[in-house]
This record gives C-alpha cells, sequence and structure tokens, in this order.
C-alpha cells in the first residue's frame, strides 16, 4: 500500500462558529456536532479566532480510493504506530483517509512503517 508524504503542518482547531473557515483551502477538514465544531488546516491558514488550538501535526494519506468494503487498513497503520508509542490523528474523507503525526514523530512513524512493507512517497 502507498503512503503519501503531505507537505507543510497543520493545526487541528476548535472554533466558535463556521465563519471563519474558507472552504477554497487546498486542505480544510471540518466537521459540527451537537458539541463543537472542529477544523483542521495547515497551520498558515488557521482562522484568527479559534477557541482551542493543537498545532505542530505532519500529514500523510493513503493513496487510491479505499472502497467502503475494505477493513482494517486504519487498524493495521494505527496498531504498528501504537506499538511505538506514536500517537496518531485521523481524518477520513470519501476517497481515502489522512493521517496527521506530530512533527516530532513524523519521520520515524514513516520509517516504522515502510519497514512494515508500505510504501512512502
Amino acid at each position: 500500500m502507498e503512503l503519501k508524504r503531505i507537505g507543510g503542518e497543520f493545526t487541528v482547531c476548535r472554533l466558535l462558529d463556521v465563519s471563519g473557515i474558507d472552504l477554497e483551502l487546498e486542505y480544510c477538514f471540518w466537521a459540527k456536532t451537537d458539541e463543537e465544531i472542529s477544523l483542521v488546516c495547515r497551520t498558515e491558514d488557521v482562522p484568527e479566532h479559534t477557541l482551542k488550538r493543537e498545532e505542530g501535526w505532519r500529514a500523510f494519506r493513503i493513496q487510491g480510493e479505499l472502497d467502503f468494503s475494505l477493513i482494517g487498513i486504519l487498524a493495521g497503520i494505527s496498531s504498528l504506530l501504537a506499538k511505538e508509542k506514536i500517537g496518531i490523528f485521523v481524518i477520513s474523507t470519501y476517497r481515502t483517509d489522512y493521517v496527521l503525526v506530530k512533527k516530532e514523530q513524523y519521520e520515524k512513524a514513516l520509517e516504522v512503517l515502510e519497514r512494515a512493507g508500505y510504501t512512502v512517497v
């Protein structure tokens, strides 16, 4: 399975409302529930008014379109990284999954996955 590095750093934010979200950004993942509004975007694109933010994330994605019937792809990645005590933040889209790792552990995470047979591009 191929994993693609995504350049730049990302920030995970909690927002009061959606008015500051620029939906034209290259990477803009937001979610709204009955309890919160969350946004993940490149650090330089974070809106001014955030309630909380966690900076210092790097990202990679699973290449290709993942069929909904596929089972265990994220479990495989997360279990390999968990064994190395590397935490992740995952975003799933219709097409694929994005995995964020704190920047201090990003290269180590990719090395672990390469040793396990994943191709990193």
